[in-house]
């Protein structure tokens, strides 16, 4: 996921310094991009205020170096916006996918884009489902190396079934979020299961 497509969307929701925008990624953000780094922060601010797609405005402090606080422009939400509702195309595997970036952004999409993604991707799993669920996993050994076969097997088995459950876990969450999108209860009463908590 580019860092310039997830800064212009926390910009345009606050805008901020570059520090904070780094604790976004280090606590709140953590899912959107893990290990974000101070210097990718920076390097795209600058990268990004040279397309003109931020601004910024110093904020004087005490201490060698001034603080930079960062404002979208409306340049830079046109092109924040397009990709957010451009087309989507489900990745091979869900976790931390494209999926998870967008509706991280909701707020920027009415209900019925939100529904349109979820459907996407909720095809997505259930034809991945459908293709590997239940292909032959067994794996044959004809190295002269020593390998254990049987104990192989066994663990994958068990990463089989680790995999099978994260992802019926997932298309549970997709479809209880979409039946709430249909019936008008996404914004309000009981909590969904964090999306986040699926990994």
């Amino acid at each position: 996921m580019k860092l310039e497509l997830l800064l212009l969307g926390i910009l345009g929701i606050r805008p901020s310094t570059g520090y904070v925008l780094k604790k976004y990624f280090d606590e709140h953000g953590r899912f959107l991009r893990p290990n974000t780094q101070m210097s990718q922060v920076y390097r795209a601010l600058a990268k990004m205020t040279e397309q003109g797609w931020v601004r910024y405005e110093v904020d004087p402090r005490p201490g060698p170096q001034d603080a930079k606080t960062y404002y979208v422009t409306p340049e830079g939400m046109t092109v924040f916006l397009d990709w957010l509702t451009s087309p989507y195309t489900p990745p091979p595997i869900p976790t931390g996918s494209e999926f998870h970036s967008r509706i991280s952004f909701s707020g920027y999409l009415s209900e019925e884009q939100i529904l349109k993604l979820v459907d996407v991707e909720l095809a997505a799993r259930h034809a991945q489902v459908a293709r590997f669920r239940h292909r032959d996993r067994s794996l044959e050994h004809t190295s002269a190396f020593p390998f254990d076969h049987e104990l192989a097997t066994a663990i994958g088995n068990r990463l089989h079934e680790f995999g099978s459950t994260e992802m019926d876990r997932y298309i549970e969450w997709l479809e209880r979020l979409r039946a709430d999108l249909l019936n008008g209860r996404v914004r309000s009463g009981g909590e969904p299961p964090a999306l986040h908590s699926v990994r």
